[in-house]
């Protein structure tokens, strides 16, 4: 498969616009019915397709973001998207604002060909620069 990576760099892009605009249509059109969205807080929590629709732009609402390093990888009618990213972020009246790191998974649909998000993971990351160079000190490839 060639590389796909600003394809989905650009879907990811029109979702996140969706997201700060309340663009529910857009939405609707770039997920999947049975997409899961996955915060990684503690404790854990998860939202489905219709509640996150319902909510994005609305009482969870994104003013800004940010990607920083991409990482895109194809499997065939799956594709994962994973990037550092800094939001500007509320949920209600909470600041949910500051670094994250997404992963969003991506298949493609068998009727009309078209990727839709069926996953995405978010989760705030904290500075740990010895455990990424602890980490860093296993690869092989290095």
């Amino acid at each position: 498969m060639a590389d796909r990576s600003s394809d989905f760099e650009t879907l990811e892009h029109r979702l996140m616009r969706a997201w700060i605009n309340g663009d529910s249509r857009t939405l609707k059109a770039l997920t999947a019915r049975d997409f899961v969205l996955l915060v990684g807080t503690r404790p854990p929590v998860m939202l489905d397709y219709s509640s996150w629709v319902e909510a994005a732009g609305k009482r969870w609402t994104c003013a800004a973001y940010r990607f920083g390093t991409v990482y895109v990888r194809a499997h065939g009618q799956v594709a994962v998207f994973a990037a550092e990213a800094e939001l500007e972020s509320r949920i209600d009246r909470l600041d949910w604002s500051g670094p994250a790191w997404i992963t969003d998974v991506w298949r493609r649909s068998r009727v009309r060909r078209r990727w839709r998000l069926v996953e995405r993971q978010i989760t705030r990351t904290l500075d740990e620069r010895a455990v990424a160079n602890g980490i860093k000190a296993l690869q092989l490839w290095r």
